[in-house]
């Protein structure tokens, strides 16, 4: 099977898979119902769906948000390879907590219309656009903000969010620059400094939002089992499709993982796909040992990691990271199973190019790193931007990159010296 095919072919049977999960967990009256209040939820950092309208409901709701992805890509006629997956996947992910169709397409509008006033497709920016979207909260929580009538209420939201999305491409351009490709979730990055200037702008008019914390405990044995059988079926797949051959995803192995790094264009779908699927059992392994919670946000992480391991991440690129993470707790006043901290651990995965590039020593300080600072940054922009750990990963890629690449080049200098 092509590549196109095959890595198109697994967006649309996980669209199918998340549905069918959301009717094996609940009765379709309890989902409408559930949907319904999903839709107009707060949306805020943290939100878990499954709190707001129960799992199926959160489930649905995550099948929506791909879907919407998966038909703006083939609309726009975008090639199904490593950055589109973790496009899709962290969509998906984040259909479980924060994202809804309704709080997302404003600010798909406002990147189609700034695509189209400096006369391009829309799909020269689609990955801004689909990344763009983790500042959607912006939308359903000025509709409640404001003292106006409904619908002058939602008009502003909407008009929030298309502004909101017509100032994210220039600016994540930019931002690429500033930690130089070691930060996978650059979106994340620029879309944290844009909210924190709208946040500031919001707080001199009286308007001012918190972070919350709606979380769903426990570990339903359904949930891990279906996580399991699922990534154990795409790596199989994968392993099929590589000729039965574990070559390729050695070679992936082998990459430091640096943006812009696409495995499914460099060594194959069938590669890709068994590191995709290894990652996830990984994830869940780790979620599970530390006696963690499948609440919405862990386990849409999860997928999100998923998506990532098409472009960047890989297994020797991310352990060091994850063990920073950690041995974080144990220096800390925060626990493993700390709702942040089991986030932190699970998105420390846009920090693997640095274990990928400085070694394992390098990765590790990086994932501890990242956990002290994910755990302040969500206060700065009142839980608005749903990639937290895009913006703090930034953070400590724009500190820390400069510090090692100074150090190493000393080191070369004094060993070619002797």
């Amino acid at each position: 099977m092509k590549r196109e095919n095959l890595t198109r072919n697994l967006t649309f049977i996980t669209v199918a898979v998340l549905a069918a999960a959301a009717f094996l967990c609940d009765s379709p009256g309890n989902i409408m119902e559930g949907m319904q209040k999903i839709l107009v939820s707060h949306s805020l950092l943290i939100t878990d769906f499954c709190t707001v309208g129960g799992r199926g409901a959160a489930f649905l709701n995550a099948a929506f948000i791909l879907l919407i992805g998966v038909i703006l890509v083939m609309v726009e006629k975008i090639p199904f390879t490593g950055p589109t997956m973790a496009a899709l996947f962290i969509n998906a992910g984040y259909g479980l907590w924060g994202k809804t169709p309704l709080n997302i397409l404003p600010i798909l509008f406002g990147i189609w219309l700034y695509s189209r006033t400096h006369g391009v497709r829309l799909g020269r920016h689609i990955y801004t656009a689909l990344f763009g979207t983790c500042l959607a909260p912006f939308v359903t929580e000025l509709y409640y903000l404001l003292p106006y009538p409904l619908i002058v209420r939602a008009a502003i939201a909407a008009v929030l969010g298309i502004i909101i999305g017509f100032f994210l491409p220039p600016l994540s351009a930019h931002t690429t620059s500033m930690h130089m490709g070691y930060n996978l979730f650059n979106v994340g990055f620029s879309a944290g400094i844009l909210a924190f200037v709208i946040v500031c702008v919001l707080k001199s008019l009286g308007l001012q939002t918190e972070t919350v914390l709606q979380w769903e405990e426990g570990r339903p044995a359904g949930v891990a089992a279906g996580l399991f059988l699922f990534f154990l079926a795409v790596f199989l797949v994968g392993f099929i499709c590589s000729d039965r051959k574990l070559d390729g995803l050695k070679k992936i192995f082998t990459r430091p993982g640096r943006a812009v790094s696409d495995f499914i264009l460099m060594d194959g779908a069938g590669p890709a796909m068994m590191n995709m699927g290894l990652m996830g059992i990984i994830c869940t392994t780790y979620i599970l040992l530390i006696g963690g919670d499948f609440s919405g946000p862990v386990v849409g992480a999860i997928m999100m990691v998923f998506g990532f391991s098409a472009f960047g991440a890989h297994v020797k690129n991310y352990l060091p990271v994850l063990l920073g993470v950690y041995l974080f707790t144990f220096v800390s006043r925060y626990e493993p199973t700390t709702p942040g901290i089991q986030l932190a651990a699970i998105f420390g995965i846009g920090l693997s190019p640095i274990a990928g590039q400085f070694g394992i020593p390098a990765g590790i300080l990086a994932g501890i790193l990242h956990s002290a600072v994910a755990m302040c940054t969500a206060q700065i922009y009142g839980g608005l931007n749903l990639y937290n750990n895009g913006f703090s990963a930034g953070w400590v890629a724009v500190v820390l990159v400069p510090a090692l690449e100074s150090f190493i080049k000393q080191y070369r200098i004094k060993k070619l010296s002797r």
